[in-house]
């Protein structure tokens, strides 16, 4: 390979790897962040991190959420199709609504929590969205 056509090689490989952060950047711009709060609650819940879990919910909605939290303590429990999406807003709040379950397996009964009977308030507190309650 010659030393210009070893040049333009790299700078080719490195206009690819350009185009591709770009790309990947946009979409994330696009991101709803209300209903990633939402799912991050809901991801930490069913894996049982209380410290993940306290930092998705908003100062006044933690303790709810820890009791939230003891509800699946020795539970077997996983998200099944879960999205979210934020459907508006209500007293400077936005308003998430999700589709998907939870599945619970304890002693070898299986339940399903079905997510689409909630709709979860999320506020932005110290810079972040969190989960405020639900109704």
């Amino acid at each position: 390979m010659t030393r210009t056509h070893l040049l333009t090689c790299l700078l080719a490989g490195l206009a690819v790897l350009l185009l591709a952060a770009c790309s990947s950047n946009g979409a994330a711009e696009g991101a709803d962040p209300a209903a990633q709060a939402v799912e991050g609650y809901l991801t930490a819940l069913v894996d049982e991190n209380a410290d993940q879990l306290a930092t998705a919910s908003c100062a006044a909605w933690e303790e709810q959420a820890t009791l939230e939290l003891d509800s699946f303590m020795g539970v077997e429990a996983s998200l099944q199709d879960l999205a979210c999406q934020t459907t508006g807003d209500a007293d400077g709040s936005s308003l998430v609504q999700c589709t998907g379950k939870i599945v619970a397996t304890y002693n070898n009964e299986q339940q399903e929590l079905d997510l689409a009977g909630r709709t979860y308030q999320v506020s932005q507190e110290e810079g972040e969205w969190r989960v405020c309650g639900y109704h």
